[in-house]
C-alpha cells in the first residue's frame, strides 16, 4: 500500500503571473494547492534506478581513519552553533563572539581559522557547512582554499623537524577529512581550475608522507569529486539538447497537422504512473542542484570587498535556474494539453485527469509538480473555459484548492510539508522518504531570510548566527534531494513529459477563444489579434 498524507496540507498560492525574486528572474507561482489524505490507488511498481537517480553518492566514498561528524539530518537540531556540543577547543584565535555558547559572529579571518584543523581540533559538519555556504558573500571559493591551504601548511609546520611524521600523523586524517567535505557538499566549486590546483595541491602533500592510507584516501576523494563533475557536464548537456530542440506547439500543429494528435492521456492513461514519472523528473533535477547555488542566486556585493568583478563570477545558479524552467514548463504543459482538444467534453476529461495526477503527487510528497500542475489549470485561458468547467466535477479540485490557499503564509501547505518531512525521517521504504517542496516558495523563505538581516555587523563581524538559520534552511533541502525515486521510469512518459512542444501564452489564448468564443469586447479584438499573428488569417 501506499502511504497517503493525511495531514491538512497546505495553503499555497500559485498565480500563474511571472513572479521575480531577487535576481532568479521569473518563478510561476501557481494558485495552486494540496490536499490532505486524499484518495490513493493501491499499484506499486518494481523499484528500478535510472544511471543519474542511483548514481553512487560521493558520501559512499569511504573514509577510513578520517574523523566522523553527523549526518545531514542531525545536523542542525540545536538552535544554534554551540560550542560545547562538538570536539571544539577554546579558540585559539580572537575575533569570534559566542553568547551562551552559540556563536554569534566573528570576523572573516577568525571563522576561517575556526574552519581550519589543527593537531588538537576538528571542527564539527554544522560549522563546516554554514561557513562554506555563507563565505562566498565575502570571498570566492578559490581565495578562501588558498587560504585554507596555507594555514594547512602552516599547521603541518608548527613543531620542529624532529617530530615531523608524528605531526603528519595526526594533522593529515583531519586535513583530508576537511577537502572531503567540501569535495563531497561542494563539489561545483571545483570546476574553478584554481580551486582545482590547490585541492591538488594539498592533497599531494598529505599522499606524499609515508602512510599508504593516506594516498589511497586521497586517491578515493579526487576519483570522486572528478566523477561527479563528469556527471553534472553530462545532465548540462541533456538539458542544453532538449533546450535546443524545444519547439511551440502551435509551429508544430501548422506545419505537421497529424503528428500533434497525441495527447498525455494517450501516453498515460494513468494518473499515478504519471504521478510517479514526474516524480523522477523532479528528484532528477533536484539532485543537481548545489546548496551553494540559493546563497549565490541572491548574492550582492560585500561593501568590504573592493573586487568588482566578484559579483557576476559568484552568481551561478544554473541548475536551480534550470529547475524553475521545469516548474513553468509543466505549468504550460498542463495548460496545453487541456485547451487542445476541440471537444467540450474532451477538455473536461483533461481537467479531471491533471487533478488526480495532482491528487497523486501530493499523495507522493510531490508538492512541487502538484503546484504547476494546479498552477497551469489556473491560467487564464484555462480558467475562462466556464462551459468546460460545468462539465467537470469540481470537488477533488475544491479540496486541492484549499490545502494550497495562500492565507496565512501558505499555512496549509507548511502544515503537510511538515507532515512529509516527519514521515520523511520514520520512513521504512523509499517511498515514504520523498519530500518534494514547492520550490519557489522555498526560494523565497531563503530570499526573505537573506533580505531580512545584514551579512555584516556594525563592527564589521560576519553575522553567524543569520548564516546558521540560512544553513538550517538549506541542509533540509539537501537531505530531501538525496532520495533515490523508488518508481519504476518510463522511458516514453518522460520522453513525452519533457519534449513534448507547449503552447505558448499566446497561442494558449488563441486556443481558448477558438474553443469557446470571446465573450466581451475586449475578449474579441484579442482574438482577430492573435487569428491575424499566429494563423495569418483576418
Amino acid at each position: 500500500m501506499r502511504h497517503p498524507l493525511t495531514l491538512h496540507a497546505f495553503s499555497g498560492s500559485c498565480n500563474p503571473e511571472l513572479l521575480l525574486i531577487g535576481h532568479l528572474g521569473s518563478l510561476l507561482e501557481s494558485k495552486s494547492h494540496s490536499r490532505v489524505g486524499l484518495k490513493s490507488s493501491t499499484k506499486q511498481k518494481t523499484t528500478i534506478f535510472s544511471a543519474l537517480a542511483s548514481e553512487k553518492s560521493l558520501s559512499d566514498c569511504k573514509k577510513e581513519s578520517m574523523p566522523q561528524t553527523p549526518p545531514f539530518s542531525a545536523m542542525f537540531d540545536s538552535s544554534g552553533y554551540n560550542r560545547n556540543l562538538y570536539q571544539s577547543a577554546e579558540d585559539s584565535c580572537g575575533g569570534l563572539y559566542y553568547h551562551d555558547n552559540n556563536l554569534l559572529s566573528g570576523s572573516l579571518e577568525a571563522l576561517i581559522q575556526h574552519l581550519v584543523p589543527n593537531v588538537d581540533y576538528y571542527p564539527d559538519r554544522t560549522y563546516i557547512f554554514t561557513f562554506l555556504l555563507s563565505s562566498r558573500l565575502f570571498m570566492h571559493p578559490y581565495e578562501l582554499m588558498a587560504k585554507v591551504c596555507h594555514l594547512c601548511v602552516e599547521h603541518q609546520q608548527l613543531s620542529d623537524p624532529d617530530s615531523d611524521k608524528n605531526q603528519m600523523r595526526k594533522i593529515a586524517p583531519k586535513i583530508l577529512q576537511l577537502l572531503t567535505e567540501w569535495t563531497e557538499t561542494f563539489p561545483y566549486d571545483f570546476r574553478d581550475e584554481r580551486m582545482m590546483r590547490n585541492l591538488k595541491d594539498l592533497a599531494h602533500r598529505i599522499a606524499s608522507g609515508e602512510e599508504q592510507t593516506y594516498r589511497k584516501n586521497v586517491q578515493q576523494m579526487m576519483q570522486c569529486l572528478i566523477r561527479k563533475l563528469a556527471t553534472l557536464s553530462q545532465y548540462e548537456e541533456v538539458l542544453a539538447k532538449i533546450s535546443s530542440t524545444s519547439t511551440d506547439r502551435l509551429t508544430v500543429l501548422k506545419t505537421k497537422p497529424q503528428s500533434i494528435q497525441r495527447d498525455i492521456i494517450t501516453i498515460c492513461n494513468d494518473p499515478y504512473t504519471l504521478a510517479q514519472q514526474l516524480t523522477h523528473i523532479e528528484l532528477e533535477r533536484l539532485n543537481y542542484i548545489g546548496p551553494e547555488e540559493f546563497v549565490q542566486a541572491f548574492v550582492q556585493k560585500d561593501p568590504l570587498d573592493n573586487d568588482k568583478s566578484c559579483y557576476s563570477e559568484r552568481k551561478k545558479t544554473r541548475n536551480l535556474e534550470a529547475y524553475v524552467e521545469w516548474f513553468n514548463r509543466l505549468s504550460y504543459l498542463v495548460a496545453t494539453e487541456i485547451c487542445m482538444p476541440v471537444k467540450k467534453k474532451h477538455r473536461a476529461r483533461m481537467i479531471e485527469y491533471f487533478i488526480d495526477v495532482a491528487r497523486e503527487c501530493f499523495n507522493i510528497g510531490n508538492f512541487n509538480s502538484l503546484m504547476a500542475i494546479i498552477s497551469g489549470m489556473n491560467m487564464s485561458p484555462v480558467s475562462r473555459l466556464k462551459k468546460t468547467w460545468a462539465k467537470v466535477k469540481t470537488a477533488k479540485f475544491d479540496i486541492l484548492e484549499h490545502q494550497m490557499d495562500p492565507s496565512s503564509n501558505f499555512y496549509n501547505y507548511r502544515t503537510a510539508l511538515r507532515g512529509a518531512a516527519q514521515r520523511s525521517l520514520t520512513a521504512h521504504s523509499s517511498r515514504e522518504k520523498i519530500v518534494i517542496p514547492f520550490f519557489s516558495l522555498l526560494i523565497k523563505d531563503i530570499y526573505f531570510l537573506n533580505e531580512g538581516c545584514a551579512n555584516r555587523l556594525p563592527n564589521g563581524h560576519v553575522n553567524f548566527e543569520k548564516f546558521w538559520e540560512l544553513a538550517k534552511q538549506v541542509s533540509e533541502f539537501m537531505t530531501w534531494k538525496q532520495v533515490e525515486c523508488p518508481f519504476e521510469r518510463d522511458r516514453k512518459i518522460l520522453q513525452y513529459l519533457l519534449t513534448v512542444p507547449v503552447f505558448s501564452e499566446d497561442a494558449l489564448y488563441l486556443a481558448s477563444y477558438e474553443s469557446e468564443g470571446p465573450e466581451n469586447h475586449i475578449e474579441k479584438d484579442r482574438w482577430k489579434s492573435l487569428r491575424s499573428t499566429l494563423l495569418g488569417r483576418v
